[in-house]
């Protein structure tokens, strides 16, 4: 009886009586509840969404049997390694022709002039123009067979492409060079792959070229230039036995001749710290497969094909495994997270914008997808101080970046942050968006957004929604704070892991890293893997072991959750005089955390007992911080005083004992040196390495004054 007059009571109205209730309620009352059913509909149709992670995040990798504490990626659920993602695109050739298909012959390549808009060459009209450069070669006697090397001596630039593509169209190999090389190094490199053809830009580098090859035996026979040039550039190279003409002069045309998958595609020649150049080979096989992994994650690993998330990757380590750069990446994982990686595909809608070295794996790769996908090219000016014009003029969606550049950014954001309150207000707009992120949610379209960081966004043209970066280490607070800017996902060196390649470690005793305690040099295997140095067994023997691992001379420890972390470095070990191992750029790495110190070279050698450093303060950041410590003057005068000086090696100290730097990992006395190191200056390799070599040679007289006033 009870339940009866309970559902009596809970009975559903009539339609009559809704009617009835609704009419009793005044007009604004309606308007009311009208409003706030539509914005609450609003709100449940548009509310962000947290990404879903492609694999369990509390273990990544998988160990393979076998016995070699070998570890894959958990996110191919035990598939094979990938070799290539699109049964039409197993060559960089057949990138292009899918791209034309894709697009629908839509624009490829575009470059502008200055305060003008972008001009864009169709990809009809790159494939035709290629066709015909590519004729060129063979008509100057190049062929698969005898002497298939072409250099490319050249700024970003359509051209630049245009080259590369004329070679594997008639499957000839591409050696790039760069000015940052220096003569020394560029007439190696001429010499050792025997190149005869070399396509310039501009007629200062054929100057170079001939100042590289004058009064010694070479192999160079033609230089191809893009810009114009005058009549006593060509008496010159003819003096050389070197013939000169201009790439429209150059261009006829001949029956295609595509590459296959395991043909040579590049010799791509390490800048080196120390020694002669080293011609990686690599295959289209190898290209393909690392582009791949970059299309499996941002295309495979799917959300929604409509997310409008900003995805950013970083490519990196994978490429290094390519090359066999052996560029070191402290505090960053090879296996990284695939946390809330979500879907972002590259389709002929997307534009990137090209300024990355064409000579470098990075960007080569990074274009490779593009072209495969159909979507456009523009590159910059050639003036890197006047990006951010190209960047609001074309709008690109994609656009990749090293961490310096990443670096000046947020200095740049934090320098206009000039008071209190404004910073106040920066930092509490980050943490929202950064709990935002925690939480899996990516946007560009909060309050937040709209009141504080829109400026940032536009500065790099407003549409980006895929960054890539690579090249070095950068902090994690730099990189959390831009993805929230930006509204950019962003996780270290994570597009190919496991995808392409397998990884385990190698013990190393006299470092005292054992494998079977997951730590260890990092080898590779899989088809990324490049075929060994040009005409270098004995190099090639040292990176490839006859198992096929590339030996990279990183040292890697697996975490518990199966991502890897790089923890050191096995080729710039050094002894000190007591016997303990020092491995200085784990060092260099934790003391660039000051805020105070942009640059640190970390020295020791078997002769002494301590360690010593030389520091660039940074010099947007030391002003304020000397400030806060009561110390006031210009750059110059703060880098002279002592006790900036002194400040700085207590904080960098500090920065140590909380990382568990060891008593000796520790300097003991350091310099401040007002001159960044740059490649202009000779310091840094092209890649932005440390030449450690010229390093100490350049602050042997600082390094001896410094050891010289330490008391043991």
């Amino acid at each position: 009886m009870q339940a009866h007059e309970l559902l009596k009571q809970l009975r559903i109205p009539e339609l009559s009586e809704v009617r009835d209730y609704f009419r009793s309620l005044s007009t604004n009352t309606l308007l009311g509840m009208g409003a706030f059913t539509a914005v609450t509909a609003y709100w449940f149709a548009t509310r962000p969404k947290a990404l879903k992670p492609p694999c369990d995040l509390r273990m990544q990798s998988v160990e393979l049997p076998g016995g070699e504490f070998a570890r894959r990626g958990a996110v191919l659920n035990g598939g094979p390694l990938l070799s290539h993602f699109y049964e039409d695109a197993k060559t960089i050739y057949e990138f292009f022709h899918r791209g034309l298909r894709e697009s629908k012959n839509g624009p490829c390549l575009g470059s502008r002039k200055p305060k003008q808009p972008y001009e864009w060459l169709s990809y009809s009209e790159v494939i035709e123009r290629a066709e015909n450069l590519g004729s060129a070669f063979l008509h100057k006697g190049h062929s698969k067979d005898r002497e298939p090397y072409i250099g490319i001596f050249s700024q970003n630039r359509p051209e630049w492409t245009i080259s590369e593509l004329a070679c594997y169209t008639y499957s000839l190999i591409s050696v790039p060079l760069y000015d940052t090389l220096g003569t020394e190094a560029i007439g190696y490199i001429l010499e050792k792959a025997c190149i005869s053809t070399v396509v310039c830009d501009v007629p200062e580098k054929a100057k170079l070229l001939l100042d590289c090859v004058s009064g010694r035996q070479h192999t160079v026979k033609t230089l191809i230039l893009i810009e114009n040039f005058a009549a006593d550039l060509v008496s010159r190279a003819q003096q050389c036995g070197i013939d000169i003409i201009s790439l429209k002069d150059a261009e006829v045309n001949k029956p295609q001749i595509p590459p296959q998958p395991d043909d040579l595609a590049i010799i791509c020649f390490t800048s080196g710290t120390t020694g002669n150049p080293k011609g990686a080979m690599l295959t289209h096989r190898n290209i393909v497969s690392n582009s791949s992994a970059f299309i499996y994650v941002t295309k495979v690993n799917t959300v929604s094909n409509n997310s409008p998330i900003i995805t950013q990757l970083q490519m990196h380590l994978a490429i290094q495994f390519v090359t066999i750069f052996n560029h070191s990446l402290r505090d960053s994982h090879l296996v990284s997270p695939l946390v809330l990686q979500a879907s972002c595909p590259i389709g002929p809608q997307d534009v990137h914008i090209s300024y990355l070295p064409l000579a470098h794996m990075f960007e080569r790769v990074v274009q490779g997808v593009i072209l495969m996908h159909g979507a456009r090219i523009g590159y910059f000016q050639g003036d890197i101080r006047i990006l951010m014009d190209d960047l609001t003029t074309l709008k690109p969606t994609v656009f990749p970046v090293v961490p310096r550049l990443l670096n000046r950014m947020f200095d740049k954001i934090y320098g206009q942050a000039n008071s209190p309150l404004k910073r106040h207000i920066l930092e509490f707009a980050f943490r929202r968006k950064e709990n935002e992120m925690k939480s899996g949610i990516m946007r560009r379209d909060s309050v937040w957004d709209k009141i504080i960081f829109k400026k940032v966004q536009a500065s790099v043209g407003g549409h980006v929604r895929m960054m890539l970066t690579g090249a070095a280490p950068i902090s994690a607070p730099v990189l959390t704070f831009l993805r929230a800017a930006l509204g950019c996902q962003t996780y270290l060196d994570i597009h190919c892991s496991g995808c392409v390649f397998t990884v385990c470690v190698c013990s190393l005793p006299e470092m005292n890293y054992y494998a079977a305690k997951g730590e260890g040099e990092v080898c590779v295997r899989g088809p990324n893997v490049f075929k060994g140095y040009l005409k270098d067994p004995e190099k090639t023997k040292e990176a490839l072991d006859e198992d096929g691992w590339v030996h990279t001379g990183d040292i890697g420890k697996w975490l518990p959750n199966g991502t890897l972390k790089i923890v050191d470095r096995k080729k710039h070990i050094f002894k000190l005089a007591q016997g303990e191992y020092i491995a200085p750029e784990k060092i260099e790495n934790i003391y660039i955390r000051s805020e105070a110190v942009a640059q640190t070279f970390v020295h020791g050698d078997s002769l002494q007992a301590c360690l010593v450093a030389i520091i660039v303060p940074d010099p947007d950041f030391l002003p304020g911080w000397a400030k806060k410590r009561g110390i006031e003057g210009s750059y110059e005068e703060l880098c002279k005083n002592k006790e900036v000086k002194k400040a700085i090696l207590e904080d960098i100290v500090k920065l140590g004992k909380e990382s568990g730097l060891k008593s000796f990992e520790q300097v003991k006395d350091i310099a401040l040196h007002t001159e960044m190191f740059s490649i202009q200056n000779g310091l840094l390799t092209p890649t932005l390495k440390a030449k450690r070599a010229d390093l100490r040679n350049h602050f042997r007289k600082l390094i001896d004054e410094l050891y010289s006033n330490i008391k043991m």
